[in-house]
């Protein structure tokens, strides 16, 4: 396996910038997840990478080698399709041995290599059967072995599980996962779900509008976000706007004495505190009480979604929050998270200061 890096790379069409100046270094056997909204320039970004589209500018290097010129045949990687791609009229085991035929491989080889692909993904029983006598993960699984049967330096996933249903997009991507894993793949992964990037990738590229807006690993990047968007895009956060009034205090644009944990690196002046639902608690009733960050309001909305509840409170402020509170006692418990909520009933909204994190306003 190979290192992957990407110097200043960039994609223009005509006056539109689609990928702009990204430099990243991805680490031989790292899986680093490319995440952003639609339009963002990942894909495109993984193409580049693959060589089926061109770059505008920038380098991108493979080990030692610099492959920026190089047609995708001569780069070694595995592509899997976000629409697998398959060939219709050709058996699963065909399908998996065209990339080594189309390499010239000795055809004594390719019998040995096509199996052992289709076992590594376990369906080495399946290797006479059409693509249409297949289930969309069978299909799927499919096409990870014909990316793998040419033994890639480099492993390139484009969206390769939102064709599959919620489910077995949970099975597939921890197989995905442990296959990575377990055969050491370099491999760079597009994906537009958050939840899948956070539990498949080493690191994560988060991306808007062509540009690189951090790089971290999950635990990083949703607890230390570097921006509005990513606090935004990565998880859910509340926002409350408004200003620095003193070293760890923070007053909201309806009036909230915040505290927060200033470490001196956030914003001076007007800025945006973020707060993750999970990390603030409800209390029945207005009770002031004593602490930090206490603050009085009234149930809006209330969210069942089994393992958690979700509830929308507008604060005296006039602001509102989102709090999410996990389902740990029995419904029957009078301590259960559904006991004390309703629309209108009166609550106390309480986090501890460790829990805001300051950012610069978003950009207008």
């Amino acid at each position: 396996m190979s290192q992957v890096s990407l110097r200043r790379l960039a994609k223009r069409f005509g006056s539109f910038t689609a990928v702009d100046d990204v430099d990243l270094d991805v680490r031989e056997g790292e899986l680093v997840a490319l995440l952003g909204p639609s339009g963002c320039g990942k894909t495109t970004t993984l193409r580049m990478i693959a060589g089926f589209i061109a770059a505008s500018g920038g380098r991108i290097l493979i080990g030692d080698q610099d492959v920026t010129d190089l047609p995708p045949y001569r780069r070694n990687t595995g592509m899997v399709f976000q629409g697998y791609a398959l060939f219709p009229h050709m058996t699963v085991n065909q399908n998996v041995a065209f990339g080594l035929e189309m390499r010239k491989v000795p055809r004594a080889e390719i019998g040995p290599r096509v199996a052992e692909a289709l076992r590594l993904v376990q369906l080495d029983h399946l290797g006479e059967r059409m693509p249409r006598q297949l289930s969309g993960g069978q299909q799927q699984r499919v096409a990870l072995a014909r990316a793998l049967v040419i033994r890639p330096e480099v492993f390139l996933l484009d969206e390769p599980l939102s064709n599959l249903d919620a489910k077995l997009r949970l099975t597939v991507r921890v197989e995905i996962r442990q296959l990575q894993q377990a055969l050491g793949l370099t491999t760079v992964f597009v994906t537009h779900d958050q939840e899948e990037a956070l539990t498949l990738a080493d690191r994560l590229v988060v991306m808007s509008q062509g540009k690189v807006q951090q790089i971290g690993t999950p635990t990083e990047l949703y607890e230390r976000p570097a921006n509005h968007f990513v606090a935004d895009f990565i998880g859910r956060s509340n926002f409350l706007a408004g200003t620095v009034s003193a070293p760890g205090r923070f007053r909201s644009r309806g009036g909230l004495d915040i505290a927060f944990a200033d470490d001196g690196a956030g914003p001076r002046g007007e800025g945006v505190l973020a707060i993750r639902p999970e990390k603030a608690s409800l209390e029945a009733g207005t009770d002031a009480g004593t602490g930090a960050n206490r603050f009085p309001g009234t149930v809006v909305f209330v969210t069942y979604l089994g393992a958690a509840t979700e509830v929308r409170v507008r604060l005296a402020s006039g602001e509102e929050v989102t709090v999410t509170r996990h389902n740990a006692t029995p419904l029957d418990d009078p301590r259960h998270a559904a006991g004390d909520l309703a629309p209108g009933n009166p609550v106390t909204v309480v986090w501890p200061p460790a829990a805001g994190l300051l950012l610069a306003p978003p950009p207008a």
